[in-house]
């Protein structure tokens, strides 16, 4: 579990890879402007809990509650990366009165389907590997070029990212099962309606982002209630690591005037 900061607080929850560490980047930035929590997702080495698909989306949520009782926190803002977008917003709805702010960056949304490419690496994901990550550096070299002016920052990433992913494994089959567990969940449109904490929705550039569509992103602007919107342009599906400080300065920003 990432612990760090002071202040307002905020739990980060981590996106389909299940890893907190692979935030690690924004969540030290964040822990600049506020306590920063995070944690890896259920089924995950490190994360103390189960993945039970049985119990659906309530076990994303109990393991919210375990880790607030852990950290002795008894409302926090919510920022969902990615796949814990999903998650973010599950929890927000049910449980109002421990969110005190939301935060949804590059989140699928309520209308959200693979592509056949995702759907593949879904139906078959261990014999995917290899294609996977083939296809990862396609995704990330153009995003990583385009928000890294410089050839020994974007070098520097590139290694401490490498690192981070072969210190913090993914695990393919589970993420599988995530996407399916998603698949399967009620229409998520329903449960965005009922949101009413300040939300932000963050997205990077559409040129950039080649794992969830920003439009789809987007769909949450049009679902809750006052939602504010964000671009991080020069980014894509990476920017809260790729410009950790820029993306602690929007988050930070929000929540600071969320609460204010």
């Amino acid at each position: 579990m990432f612990d760090r900061g002071n202040g307002k607080a905020i739990l980060v929850i981590p996106g389909v890879q299940g890893r907190w560490e692979w935030m690690r980047p924004a969540l030290d930035a964040l822990s600049t402007r506020c306590r920063t929590v995070s944690y890896s997702l259920c089924g995950d080495f490190g994360s103390h809990a189960a993945m039970t698909d049985s119990l659906g989306y309530d076990m994303f949520s109990r393991q919210i509650d375990e880790v607030l009782e852990r950290t002795k926190l008894q409302r926090v803002a919510l920022c969902g990366v990615s796949f814990g977008g999903t998650i973010a917003v599950r929890y927000a709805a049910r449980y109002p009165n421990r969110v005190s702010a939301l935060v949804l960056t590059s989140a699928p949304g309520p209308s959200w389907i693979p592509s056949d490419r995702q759907a593949g690496y879904v139906s078959r994901p261990w014999l995917s590997v290899v294609p996977f990550c083939a296809t990862a550096v396609d995704r990330l070299t153009a995003e990583v070029y385009e928000a890294l002016p410089s050839w020994p920052g974007r070098l520097g990433f590139a290694g401490g990212f490498v690192a981070r992913a072969l210190c913090f494994p993914m695990i393919p089959g589970l993420m599988a099962r995530r996407i399916r567990l998603l698949q399967r969940q009620p229409d998520f449109a329903e449960e965005a309606r009922g949101i009413r904490v300040p939300t932000l929705v963050v997205t990077g550039d559409p040129r950039l982002d080649r794992v969830i569509p920003v439009g789809s992103t987007r769909e949450y602007v049009g679902l809750i209630p006052g939602a504010r919107y964000q671009m991080m342009d020069g980014t894509g599906h990476l920017g809260l690591v790729t410009q950790p400080t820029r993306f602690a300065r929007i988050v930070g920003d929000f929540i600071d005037a969320s609460d204010s």
